[in-house]
């Protein structure tokens, strides 16, 4: 039978009744943070749930989910389950072909809309005919609204119970190629991650979490929104791009969870208005030490962080070395949208320890196949692929994830991803190359911020580079191009020979969500990329650092 774990509703009734005056979201809405409590959340979650069923919606139903983060969203979502509905949400970054995609493949029966930066996707995807329901922000017009849908129905009286091997929610991944598959999660996997995963962690009622990576993506769904649920957290929204830095002081968070990608930008922003040499000064002068090291938390809204993470993808161990230095210790977790969440993590934070995810979760197996492949047991695991069974078949074998992920366990038992088993590729030399570990090395020039380690049939790889923001107009040309030029000298140094980069190519652009480069989760698309770049590192170049309109 297996353990049985708390349902959500379980946890929001809990919480409801035992706190119920206690400040559970809060919600920037024109500057000003509107806040619901867990009896309010609780109640109006009832009240949605009826309304969807007085709609004609039966248990088992789909429906789908597309909008940025927000309170609604989180009520939304509780308000689906308690129906006996099930979730599929899509990125808020999403186009019309992967929106139609989700919606055609999950069957969904109806569709709930939230803030949108772009409706023109969703417009074009939504199908005639189709139940639309729409939060309260500007977003498509739709056949109800949540509010109204709210304030006029009573709440429900009978709250589905589900059971562990039922599905909580359809998740489609991010699509690092072709179409995101769909990934059945029960309420067993749900229930794992937000207990079991994370008991290291050590979540209470007291810590406060500010939710803004997407919700549609493992990560958030299942670290900020059901583990705070699960422990009765505070949780705050961000109210937009522009406002986030002022969003995340207000939330004042104890654990924040971030991308390797924003770690760097909050790195070189730091570093544009403190350059390193005299960083490096401050720190060294014991009085000025502390004060620099809280005034760089508190402008980053983390000076009461007891719990920094990264995860989603790789960073660079530099760069977790870099914020050590000032005091703010990240510690990184390893988990898969198959795994409904956290796997590993390495906490309590060990700065020894950095470049390794820590050991497996509280109830997670792990081990490394003969060929190195990572594999993983456990509740954590989901059930299958949604109507693929092929693909089911080949990545859960006897009880076990084959992550596709190369690792290593040390002595000690902690985890270390090196790459991806299908990223390998192979040099005109005829010898295999492990991109990621490649450019983990690049990435500790603080200067580049995004990498793609590429060079299949070519003599030597080739590293494409993006600068972080605003570095051309910072820093000048000679010491920026002295910089890469020592950081590939540096790197060369420590490579096999068949490893060794011919050069580093700047890209003219930064590579993004909305040029389709990017997931939603910020990882690159690597076979975009080399597709992009394919004519550009073939032509011949004297080698060291390049420009691509040198070179295009």
């Amino acid at each position: 039978m297996g353990v049985s774990y708390p349902i959500p509703y379980e946890m929001l009734k809990k919480w409801a009744s035992e706190t119920p005056d206690k400040v559970y979201l809060r919600q920037p809405v024109n500057r000003v943070v509107q806040e619901k409590t867990w009896s309010q959340v609780h109640d109006e979650v009832l009240r949605l749930a009826s309304a969807f069923l007085a709609m004609g919606l039966q248990k088992g139903d789909v429906v789908a989910i597309l909008g940025k983060n927000t309170a609604e969203w989180f009520i939304t979502d509780f308000a689906l389950g308690a129906a006996g509905l099930v979730p599929a949400p899509i990125y808020f970054t999403a186009g019309e072909e992967t929106i139609r995609y989700v919606l055609e493949h999950s069957e969904a029966k109806a569709i709930v809309l939230g803030k949108l930066d772009d409706t023109a996707p969703a417009k074009a995807a939504i199908p005639d005919g189709m139940i639309t329901i729409s939060q309260p922000y500007d977003t498509l017009p739709c056949d109800h609204q949540m509010t109204e849908l709210i304030s006029r129905h009573e709440p429900l009286a009978k709250v589905n119970e589900p059971g562990m091997d039922d599905t909580f929610s359809l998740l489609y991944t991010s699509g690092t190629t072709g179409h995101p598959k769909g990934i059945v999660v029960t309420f067993r996997n749900i229930g794992y991650s937000s207990t079991k995963a994370v008991q290291a962690l050590g979540y209470s009622s007291d810590d406060r979490l500010i939710s803004y990576l997407p919700l549609a993506h493992i990560t958030e769904r299942a670290m900020v929104q059901h583990v705070g649920l699960f422990h009765g957290c505070t949780v705050s929204f961000v109210e937009s791009l522009e406002t986030f830095p002022d969003d995340v002081r207000n939330a004042n968070p104890t654990v924040f969870i971030s991308v390797p990608r924003l770690w760097m930008k909050f790195q070189s922003g730091i570093l544009a208005k403190l350059p390193q040499k005299k960083l490096d000064l401050y720190l060294k002068i014991p009085i000025l030490n502390s004060i620099v090291k809280k005034k760089i938390k508190k402008t980053l809204g983390l000076e009461n962080a007891r719990i920094c993470g990264s995860g989603a993808a790789p960073i660079s161990p530099a760069v977790l070395e870099w914020f050590c230095t000032l005091g703010i210790d990240i510690t990184e977790g390893f988990g898969m949208s198959e795994t409904s969440g956290l796997v590993a993590v390495q906490y309590p934070f060990k700065r020894a320890k950095i470049g390794t995810l820590g050991k497996p979760s509280n109830g997670s197996e792990i081990k490394i196949s003969s060929d190195g492949e990572l594999m993983i047991s456990g509740d954590c695991v989901v059930k299958e692929y949604y109507k693929d069974p092929q693909q089911t078949s080949e990545t859960f074998k006897d009880g076990w994830l084959c992550t596709g992920d190369k690792g290593e366990i040390d002595k000690d038992g902690c985890l270390r991803i090196t790459g991806r088993v299908k990223e390998l590729f192979k040099t005109g030399k005829g010898k295999y190359v492990a991109p990621v570990p490649i450019e983990s090395l690049v990435l500790e020039n603080p200067y580049i911020e995004q990498i793609c380690v590429m060079g299949y049939g070519l003599p030597q790889p080739v590293a494409v580079v993006v600068l972080a923001d605003d570095v051309t107009e910072t820093v000048d040309n000679k010491t920026l191009r002295d910089s890469l030029a020592n950081t590939l000298n540096k790197i060369n140094g420590q490579l096999e020979a068949h490893e060794k980069l011919s050069h580093l190519v700047v890209a003219d652009e930064p590579w993004t969500i909305e040029n389709d480069l990017l997931t939603p989760t910020m990882k690159i698309r690597r076979n975009l990329l080399e597709k992009r770049y394919e004519e550009l590192i073939s032509r011949p170049t004297k080698g060291g650092v390049v420009m691509e309109r040198e070179v295009a």
